[in-house]
């Protein structure tokens, strides 16, 4: 086993390295096998270490950090936990890896494409095995670096790298937290290991508890694009299309949830960190879901979307669901890769154009990409029987069985927003692929009969769909609810792992009652969407419906969360800026200098006016030494 955690993570670093140097000088196909291979590789090795999970295991491979009191080895700790989503990315991440090959296949830099998209899979995977906290933080800031570089890709378009920017700058202030939080651990414990500190949740002062979980919950909103941290990620669609897929199906923001689980033995005791978790977590998803009710980008649609499914996780995390939570991370893994590469598959038949009132009807001519999206939508929604139905009734259920006024409001906005969810992704899909064409043939020649522009996409790309479809349906198979009478396969693999939380289980009746309610809902959702946008409007005549009113405009862009930020810190950051370079700087330090300069240029005309080579004046010069030489001589026989 120890062998093959060890190739986990050293597969995919090399073949990271591998593109970074050779990658230009080799064939491209070469460069693309070893990209994908090494990702299917850790797959292989973390199903063989499945094969051979008996329980927590720790391995240490060496000394990294060892200074004064701080110990700090490269070191695995390996449980139900860490190994379900390592599984997880390096699947998820494998067949991103087969349909990037397909994507960027005339993109010219693609040995550094695969290059980052390799050695973003190694930092995710060491920040979910990661034994100790400056591991972990090691793997969390190099997914940051990756999503960084990966959204900026397209650097020389000024917009893409503003993007990678924003991305960067506005995580740095959740890890900055996480940091302090590390720092702060440490001086308390004297430990930085993840197991000895969840050990210690009851040994420390409350409020020390208290105050470190509202830090770690500021790191993993920086990360999860949670509330107030959230802007970054809709910008984030700057990327490639399978970047935003691997983003945010399987690593970057899926590790703020994975940080909030980890430590949650630590922090789960203090009823005010839980308290808050929830309801970032149940704010952040109406938010988001009502912002993405108006977006008209097939893209920060989906991104949305996921500021919101995020939302949900930290919900569940917040009432002590990990097992929930982790059931709808697995979930939401699946169909949103599945809807990212998908919606990848029609831009890339329609050159690249996102705006979904410019497209319509592409049911007939993409049959190989909307089967597979249907599935993702119905998954999204919450549509009855399919995965993300299950996990994320789950959730709720869990919200619900808390009880008291708190979470009674969070359970209703929950539904609210399961019903905006319902709605807007069933409005995606009947804009996209329903309804009139709006778009000129986006193929030079006409498709024959039973031939769609599918025709025209790699077949690697649309392939690879239907993996992520059939998990996404089938994926409430991991945890069945139990009045099915049967035992739910993560609460039985996540059962015995340390710290795990179980809150009361629900009466079957009332678990019924609260399915009805869920599935009534989504429903709901389709029937409002169906209702607005279904038939043969054409999609302009539908835009321009939207567009125009104050609250279209709010929503559209995210409740002008950018414009509020601008104004609180963005504009007095430039004003001190600004008085920082004006006053200090120019006038200040340079008019210091310039005076200084100015003043010796003078002080220095003095002896040149003596030097100007005039015989009068050298003749006057000579008389004055001659007077000053003699009045010394006097002055000496004097005195």
């Amino acid at each position: 086993m120890k062998l093959y955690l060890a190739l986990i993570l050293l597969l995919p670093l090399l073949g990271g390295l591998f593109n970074a140097l050779l990658g230009r000088m080799l064939p491209r196909r070469l460069g693309e096998a070893i990209a994908c291979g090494v990702i299917w590789g850790a797959f292989v090795c973390a199903v063989l270490v499945l094969l051979q999970f008996t329980g927590p295991t720790k391995i240490e491979y060496g000394s990294w950090l060892a200074a004064f009191d701080l110990q700090a080895p490269i070191a695995i700790y390996l449980d139900q936990l860490s190994l379900g989503l390592t599984l997880m990315i390096t699947f998820v991440c494998g067949l991103i890896h087969l349909y990037s090959v397909g994507y960027m296949r005339e993109e010219p830099d693609f040995a550094r494409y695969f290059a980052l998209l390799n050695i973003f899979v190694f930092a995710m995977l060491v920040l979910v095995l990661a034994g100790n906290l400056p591991l972990l933080y090691l793997g969390w800031e190099g997914v940051g670096f990756c999503s960084y570089a990966l959204i900026g890709f397209w650097y020389r378009e000024e917009k893409n790298a503003t993007a990678g920017r924003k991305a960067f700058i506005v995580t740095r202030v959740g890890d900055t937290a996480f940091g302090i939080a590390i720092v702060w651990m440490f001086q308390i414990s004297g430990s930085v290991s993840i197991t000895q500190l969840n050990a210690m949740g009851s040994l420390i002062p409350a409020g020390i508890v208290t105050a470190l979980g509202i830090l770690l919950l500021i790191g993993a909103a920086g990360k999860s694009a949670q509330l107030p941290l959230s802007v970054w990620l809709p910008d984030a669609m700057a990327g490639p299309t399978p970047v935003s897929a691997q983003i945010h199906a399987a690593t970057m923001v899926t590790a703020g949830v994975y940080l909030l689980a980890r430590m949650f033995p630590l922090i789960g005791g203090s009823e005010a960190v839980r308290a808050a978790i929830a309801l970032t977590g149940g704010v952040t998803a109406f938010y988001a879901a009502a912002s993405a009710c108006r977006q008209r980008d097939l893209k920060r649609i989906l991104a949305y979307s996921t500021i919101s499914q995020i939302g949900y996780m930290v919900l569940g995390v917040g009432v002590g669901a990990l097992t929930a939570a982790t059931f709808h991370l697995l979930t939401h893994a699946f169909f949103k890769a599945l809807l990212f590469l998908a919606a990848g598959c029609v831009i890339t038949a329609l050159h690249h154009q996102q705006d979904i009132f410019r497209m319509g009807g592409l049911k007939e001519r993409l049959p190989a990409v909307y089967w597979p999206f249907l599935a993702g939508a119905l998954c999204l929604a919450g549509f009855p029987l399919t995965g993300g139905f299950f996990s994320k009734d789950a959730i709720l259920g869990a919200v619900f069985e808390r009880g008291g006024p708190l979470y009674a409001g969070l359970f209703a906005l929950g539904l609210l927003t399961a019903l905006l969810t319902a709605f807007y992704t069933f409005r995606m899909l009947l804009v996209v692929f329903h309804g009139e064409e709006n778009l000129p043939h986006p193929h030079p020649d006409p498709p024959r009969e039973g031939e769609g522009i599918h025709s025209a996409l790699p077949s690697v790309m649309t392939v690879t769909l239907w993996p992520l479809a059939l998990l996404g349906l089938l994926g409430g198979i991991l945890n069945l609810p139990s009045y099915l009478g049967v035992h739910g396969l993560l609460d039985g693999f996540l059962g015995d792992m340390p710290g795990l939380m179980r809150p009361e289980p629900l009466s079957h009746g009332t678990e019924m009652i609260l399915q009805l309610v869920a599935a009534t809902v989504s429903l709901a959702g389709l029937g409002l969407a169906r209702s607005r946008y279904a038939g043969s409007r054409r999609a302009a005549v539908l835009a321009a419906e939207e567009a125009g009113s104050k609250l279209s405009d709010f929503l559209l862009n995210g409740w002008r969360l950018d414009d509020l930020y601008r104004l609180l810190f963005i504009r007095p950051f430039e004003r001190i800026a600004r008085l920082c370079w004006k006053g200090v700087d120019e006038a200040g330090i340079d008019g210091a200098l310039d005076g200084l300069a100015r003043l010796t240029a003078r002080l220095g005309r003095l002896p040149a006016a003596w030097s100007s080579g005039r015989v009068a004046t050298s003749l006057f010069g000579l008389a004055g030494g001659v007077c000053v030489l003699l009045a010394y001589v006097a002055w000496l026989i004097t005195g």
